[in-house]
């Protein structure tokens, strides 16, 4: 797939690098002139996405995150999150509201705030080998 532009970034799966990688993403979609909403919305699923991979995809350890941002035709932003953690055994069970890895203190609800504030999103997973989240966010054009 043809993009215009596009960012790489690695970083160990620390609670700290969750704001980091939040900003970054902002930083590099304000150059489609987003409004503050759709800011907000991807901002919050990168969040969302980050926090998974430092909560669940590695919970005894560090481990890597990768984040990759592409502008794409059409004022559209592809964000891809991935570790290679410890995989989700079933994908469509953990995309259900509600279910969660992560005990009493995590609400379960990361897939549906993805889902809610991205144009598109898709989970692939292998136990054992790690998780891939893909997300896109058409952007409105601003006259």
């Amino acid at each position: 797939m043809k993009f215009d532009n596009y960012m790489i970034l690695e970083f160990p799966s620390r609670s700290a690098n969750e704001a980091f990688a939040r900003s970054a993403v902002a930083c590099f979609a304000a150059q489609l002139d987003p409004t503050m909403e759709e800011l907000g919305d991807i901002r919050t699923a990168v969040s969302e996405a980050v926090t998974n991979c430092i909560v669940h995809a590695y919970p005894q350890e560090l481990g890597t995150v990768m984040l990759r941002c592409r502008i794409l035709k059409d004022n559209v932003l592809d964000i891809v999150v991935k570790d290679k953690g410890v995989g989700i055994p079933d994908v469509d069970q953990a995309r259900k509201p509600m279910f969660t890895t992560g005990g009493a203190e995590r609400s379960g609800m990361g897939f549906t705030i993805m889902e809610s504030f991205m144009t598109s999103i898709s989970v692939t997973s292998e136990p054992g080998k790690g998780t891939t989240v893909h997300m896109r966010r058409k952007l409105q054009r601003r006259q």
